[in-house]
């Protein structure tokens, strides 16, 4: 069985008197363990469904299921413990005047976890980041440190499903290397589950099993990795990506 079903979503925005809708009629289903990218150009309506599944964007049509069952509104604690997102920008998502050691430890506390200290220093470890990090704060941090933090963050409350809303286009191109390695390893050990926004198909590439196309907030064309690495879309509109991002990299 799917562990997150999306079922004919609709978003719509009401901006300057004009209804938006930012996306449009999407289905798409995740099965567990399985790692899931949305590629698009920018407001395509990508990162919305993201946002949607965590009650940040207004549903305004269709249903989300996690493990079955319908997403409560608003989303309760039991949805924080299962589904936890990673921004695209980790210095506006972190607390500036919060050091890493509460930014680590508040889930737990607003949850009841015991054990603080040592699940924040094993946090740290897992992430790659030294114990002495824990009283720094996010501007003592570069961006790909910072962005590990995120991801610790994220995974306090040991999740089963990551939403990663372009979780690497804030940093260096070697340090979105390391960040998606990171990530690959802690999906590995953890038996995760990805949904992840990307632009960038080599991003989506390295990192997911299934891709979904979106273009002005409709789903264009789905495929496996297999045929995204042989360049084989059905669509004009998916190949005109893979030109542009082979363009890019090459």
């Amino acid at each position: 069985m799917a562990l997150i079903e999306v079922d004919n979503l609709s978003v719509t925005f009401l901006t300057k008197g004009h209804r938006v809708r930012a996306v449009d009629g999407v289905s798409l289903s995740v099965d567990e363990r399985e790692s899931f990218g949305l590629v698009g150009e920018s407001g395509s309506g990508k990162s919305t469904i993201l946002r949607a599944i965590c009650g940040l964007a207004p549903i305004s049509g269709g249903a989300i299921r996690i493990g079955g069952e319908p997403v409560a509104t608003p989303r309760g604690k039991a949805f924080s413990r299962k589904v936890q997102m990673v921004f695209q920008d980790p210095y506006a998502s972190l607390h500036p005047r919060h050091t890493i050691d509460r930014t680590l430890s508040e889930p737990l506390a607003i949850h009841g976890i015991g054990d603080s200290d040592r699940r924040v220093m094993a946090a740290l470890a897992d992430v790659g980041l030294p114990t002495g990090f824990r009283f720094r704060y996010p501007h003592q941090l570069s961006g790909g440190q910072r962005q590990r933090v995120a991801i610790a963050r994220a995974l306090m409350l040991e999740p089963e499903i990551l939403l990663l809303d372009e979780p690497t286009s804030a940093l260096d191109a070697s340090v979105q290397a390391e960040t998606l390695n990171l990530l690959s390893r802690l999906r590995e050990e953890r038996g995760l589950t990805f949904l992840m926004v990307s632009h960038d198909l080599a991003v989506i590439d390295h990192m997911c099993d299934r891709v979904l196309v979106m273009q002005h907030g409709r789903a264009v064309e789905e495929f496996p990795r297999a045929d995204l690495a042989a360049g084989q879309m059905k669509t004009d509109y998916a190949r005109s990506l893979f030109a542009a991002s082979a363009e890019r990299m090459g």
